[in-house]
């Protein structure tokens, strides 16, 4: 018990726990912070992957396009409704079941 109190009455003891108290919650970059930082760190990152998958689909859906004139009908006709001038167009949306 002696010894604890000779060690909290150090004045190094102190001024290193003072400063770990202060680098720990008060500082700018404290841990809260850093937290913080890392959290939004992975949301952009988890963005930045899921927006160079869709980059990758959209370059592979232009090759296709540019490459084939009938994947080019396909896609006009199911993603932008377009028809040919004899034909009729019904678009068929599914509701969800109302509870």
């Amino acid at each position: 018990m002696n010894r604890v109190l000779d060690l909290v009455r150090n004045k190094y003891f102190l001024s290193v726990a003072a400063f770990a108290v202060w680098m720990l919650f008060f500082d700018r970059n404290d841990m809260i912070s850093q937290y913080e930082f890392r959290s939004q760190v992975n949301k952009l990152q988890e963005e930045k992957d899921f927006y160079t998958r869709e980059t990758a689909q959209v370059k592979k859906d232009l090759n296709e396009l540019s490459t084939n004139l009938n994947t080019a009908e396909k896609f006009a006709r199911e993603k932008y409704f377009m028809k040919k001038d004899n034909e009729d167009v019904f678009v068929i949306i599914k509701e969800a079941p109302k509870n």
